[in-house]
């Protein structure tokens, strides 16, 4: 079973992209880079619930 964190970060990192693009239709600079902040917080959360999964998995 993924971990919680690897879910909500995948969600997040998706949002993230959204939320980019639409800053870029509108030309709203700050949606744009809130998008691109979205982004980078998710694939960290990711990541760190891939290194939760792996050290539940070894156990």
């Amino acid at each position: 079973m993924a971990d919680h964190d690897r879910i909500e970060g995948s969600a997040k990192n998706m949002g993230g992209k959204i939320k980019e693009a639409a800053g870029k239709v509108t030309g709203d600079s700050k949606l744009q880079a809130e998008g691109k902040a979205d982004q980078v917080e998710g694939k960290i959360q990711n990541a760190v619930g891939g290194v939760k999964d792996s050290l539940r998995d070894k156990n």
